[in-house]
């Protein structure tokens, strides 16, 4: 960028020297905004990726066409071409476009469009494109990327300056017909409209195709990104324990959706719409009508132009005034249509314990409830809607015939010709259009800005699970010296800040099977998570043997929905183990009724009982072999007799796996080697300490 914003300069200083030179305003005003340009391009390597890509396009522009520019004004141009002499307003324009950008950038919103949209285009992700008639290749996905929005903006600007020249196409067009000059029309018809109409759709064609292929990716990319984020170090779980962000399902399915859908939807057509205003703008403020101001002498120049821009900023700043609510409405609307469908899967989820306690009614009262928040708030939405749509459809629909009105008594008086009437009609409705896609756009502008702030507080909480005070530093971890396992200066906390465990230190190295008892609510359960690495509150250190692989069973085991072959190996891939190995295992936990079940799929937590599903989990075990297995009450669905069968064959089939359970039975006391009991302090937290074994009785 630095090299470009040199170039920059020196075609702003070459502008510059020529406008004095002929004392042309408009090429010192280009050679002006050259300069400004070359300064932002400058200091372009502060701005976030994304806006660097469109700020290097706007610099590359502005040198390209402001030496052809240069070339049309000092007589150099080759009209044997045929090709039009580029005008000074065409480069002054995109170097207007390069100072916005920078000047944007420290919009707060803007600021985290670009932070949230960069990841991308920097990406050094390697994928596969297909281009014909190169035909398949591998590239950086990050250059994909920015190759892809660079050409949508190349080609969008494009259309532009068809859709200009074709305006002049309508004036000789209507001006042919006035003066019923047949040759002329049916030469505008067939060598101008044809040729410039046939691009414009081919050109349309090729970037619809160019537009899906980036959303595409750009959508994979970023809901894959948040997905790894989300799932890495358990940072789901920290997330859902604090409630720090809702549903964050949908805001990886549906609002990453948004998200690129709507940036995509608003960075390249208001860029058409700029490029319009400008382009457009030009032909209103050269139209030969004049108005003097009441009373004076003064004509104002540029007449028509300015109509048409007060017209279009007092109906924008009045559709402000009027759906700004929106937004808050538009992101309540999303959060309690996803507070929704949670309760529908959750319903579905518990379905047997539901039918089991007759709880139908009772969902049914959630269900309502939760619905009727939809309706209310879809009420407010709909009223707020009508009143923006009520305004718009009233505005569009004046400026169908305000330029009409305005130019007609200039064409009775025939001071305009019929063409230039059409071509006025016509580019006043394209700079009003362009000044107005603020109006237009505003209903899905606030559902945009929902997205970007949902988006946003899922970021802020990934990072807080992360490297925040909820994140697994918390309770720090140390390579364990002596090979065991051990937890000391802990103070454990639930949720809400209220310490539940405090301890010195504690050993689980000793012995090789472990029981922890306690009263329920003494923080059993929490030791477990904190020692796995999910439990987020409280501080002190778990030293871990290098390399060692831990396995928590939970009294619930978690089925994944597939194959029961995938449900054994989780959570290892689905071919992990071989059919031999998957086999023996559900034999020795009593499931090998199922093992002819092994590719079938279904919703096996439905369709296993508490008491198979809790062996299940353990025949994973049996297949992972674990370093330390911990056990939360994961027999406790099972009769005694059966669990000690389990316990029997996890000693066996596991003899260098260290083992630690909790437990309430008695007789899992003669099952381990020695016993930790959770010991009530006076300050009401606990603290788990060696008990001796006691004969049972």
């Amino acid at each position: 960028m630095r090299l470009l914003s040199i170039l920059v300069a020196v075609m702003a200083a070459a502008a510059l020297a020529v406008g004095a030179s002929a004392q042309s305003a408009a090429i010192i005003g280009m050679g002006v905004i050259g300069l400004l340009l070359a300064v932002v391009t400058f200091r372009s390597p502060a701005l976030t990726f994304f806006l660097r890509i469109f700020s290097g396009v706007f610099a590359i522009e502005y040198v390209l066409f402001g030496a052809a520019a240069l070339l049309a004004q000092t007589g150099l141009w080759p009209a044997p071409l045929g090709i039009p002499a580029i005008p000074t307003s065409l480069p002054t324009t995109v170097g207007v476009f390069g100072v916005l950008i920078y000047a944007i950038s420290f919009v707060p919103v803007i600021a985290r469009i670009s932070r949230l949209a960069s990841p991308f285009f920097e990406t050094d992700e390697v994928t596969t494109a297909n281009l014909w008639p190169i035909g398949p290749y591998q590239i950086r996905l990050g250059r994909l990327a920015v190759a892809l929005l660079v050409f949508l903006v190349v080609i969008n600007q494009l259309q532009v300056g068809i859709s200009l020249r074709i305006s002049f196409f309508s004036r000789d067009m209507f001006d042919s017909l006035q003066n019923k000059d047949a040759p002329s029309f049916w030469y505008q018809i067939f060598w101008v409209f044809v040729p410039w109409a046939t691009i414009w759709v081919v050109s349309n064609l090729i970037e619809l195709f160019a537009n899906y292929t980036i959303l595409i990716r750009w959508r994979q990319f970023m809901a894959r990104e948040y997905t790894e984020r989300w799932l890495s170090h358990a940072t789901h779980y920290r997330i859902a324990l604090v409630g720090s962000v809702d549903n964050p399902d949908q805001r990886i399915a549906e609002d990453t959706r948004a998200f690129v859908n709507q940036t995509y939807n608003f960075a390249l057509p208001l860029l058409s719409q700029i490029s319009t205003l400008v382009s457009f703008s030009i032909i209103l403020w050269n139209i030969p009508v004049a108005f003097t101001l009441p009373g004076t002498s003064f004509a104002v120049p540029g007449y028509i132009f300015w109509v048409a821009f007060f017209y279009a900023a007092a109906a924008t700043w009045l559709t402000h005034l009027i759906g700004r609510p929106l937004i808050r409405l538009e992101f309540e609307q999303e959060k309690r249509e996803a507070n929704f469908r949670f309760s529908l899967a959750r319903l579905r989820e518990y379905s047997e314990q539901i039918a089991l306690m007759v709880g139908e009614p009772t969902e049914r009262s959630h269900l309502a409830q939760r619905f009727r928040d939809i309706v209310e708030n879809f009420y407010r939405l709909v009223w707020r809607r009508l009143k923006l749509t009520a305004f718009t459809f009233s505005y569009n629909q004046a400026s169908v015939v305000v330029p009409t009105i305005i130019l007609a008594p200039y064409f009775f008086a025939g001071t305009i010709t019929l063409g230039i009437l059409q071509q006025v009609s016509g580019a006043f409705d394209r700079v009003q259009t362009a000044l107005s896609f603020i109006i237009n756009s505003y209903s899905s502008i606030a559902s945009y800005l929902a997205s970007i702030n949902r988006l946003t507080s899922f970021e802020t909480a990934i990072a807080d699970a992360q490297h925040g005070a909820i994140s697994e530093e918390a309770l720090s971890r140390e390579t364990s010296r002596d090979g065991g396992l051990h937890v000391g200066k802990a103070v454990l906390s639930l949720p809400n800040g209220q310490p539940i465990v405090r301890f010195e230190r504690l050993d689980f190295g000793q012995a090789r099977s472990t029981l922890l008892i306690g009263p329920s609510g003494s923080g059993k359960s929490t030791l477990f998570r904190a020692i796995a690495g999910i439990w987020p509150f409280g501080d002190g250190k778990v030293g871990i043997p290098a390399d060692a692989q831990i396995m928590l069973l939970p009294q619930r085991p978690y089925l994944p929905q597939g194959s029961l072959r995938a449900a054994l190996a989780y959570p290892a891939e689905e071919g992990a183990y071989d059919d031999a190995a998957i086999r023996a295992a559900m034999a020795k936990v009593k499931l090998g009724h199922l093992a002819d079940r092994l590719d079938e799929v279904d919703l096996w937590g439905q369709r296993l009982s508490g008491g198979e599903q809790q062996r299940l989990a353990v025949a994973r075990a049996l297949l992972s072999k674990p370093d330390w297995l911990f056990l939360d009450e994961a027999t406790a669905s099972l009769d005694e007799k059966l669990e000690g069968e389990i316990y029997a064959t996890i000693d066996t089939e596991l003899p260098e796996t260290r083992i630690v359970s909790i437990g309430h039975r008695a007789t899992l006391r003669e099952m381990h080697d020695a016993i930790v009991t959770m010991e009530p302090n006076a300050d009401g937290t606990f603290t788990p300490t060696p008990t001796e074994k006691a004969p049972v009785a």
